[in-house]
């Protein structure tokens, strides 16, 4: 069986929501349906129906996420918001990360997030919580800053969850980044496992 720690780092890594050293061969973002776990090969049907042959590397960790709510967002809770700027000034959440307690100060701060043009990633302590009918508004607040978000119901929101090797079937859904070797092929060493109806992270 998986760490729990690792299992629920492997998620935290492959969401995005870290800051971690970039590998140097091209990275490539694949998220879809696991058709097919040969050896050590997984086949992936893409969410643009494309079809990516990814090879797992050696000692690859398994991470997995489950849904969450508005209402598991506390005032002083550890999150990574990925957000779109608004007219005002503040950011309209699109994808929401409830980091583990054991992980809080993981990429501590705010920053432009690759995931999605013109988009940012802060991660961040919650320093005030307004919950409405429609979603929440929030402070965030981090070493030198703060962030005002607005979360609607639109947006995705998700928690670390821990996952087995055994998860990596054919039909489940996964999120992963890999590296993109000289001959063309995909290798990865991390995989995100969107579980319990959750969907799947950018």
């Amino acid at each position: 069986m998986d760490n729990p720690m690792r299992s629920l780092a492997a998620a935290c890594v492959v969401l995005g929501l870290t800051v971690a050293a970039q590998a140097q061969s091209p990275t490539t973002r694949i998220r879809g349906e696991v058709e097919k776990v040969e050896a050590d090969t997984l086949t992936i049907k893409t969410v643009d129906s494309a079809s990516a042959k990814v090879a797992l590397a050696p000692g690859y960790a398994v991470g997995g996420v489950v849904k969450a709510s508005v209402a598991d967002i506390k005032k002083g809770g550890f999150i990574g918001v990925g957000a779109r700027p608004q007219a005002d000034g503040s950011l309209l959440a699109v994808q929401v990360f409830i980091f583990p307690e054991a992980m809080r100060g993981t990429g501590e701060g705010h920053r432009p997030w690759s995931v999605l043009p013109e988009s940012t990633m802060t991660n961040a302590t919650v320093a005030e919580t307004v919950t409405r009918v429609d979603g929440a508004n929030i402070v965030l607040s981090y070493p030198g800053g703060e962030q005002k978000v607005t979360i609607t119901a639109d947006a995705n929101i998700i928690m670390a969850a821990p996952a087995q090797v055994s998860d990596l079937a054919a039909g489940a859904q996964v999120a992963l980044t890999a590296n993109r070797q000289p001959d063309g092929s995909l290798v990865t060493s991390r995989i995100t496992i969107a579980k319990a109806g959750a969907q799947l992270p950018l």
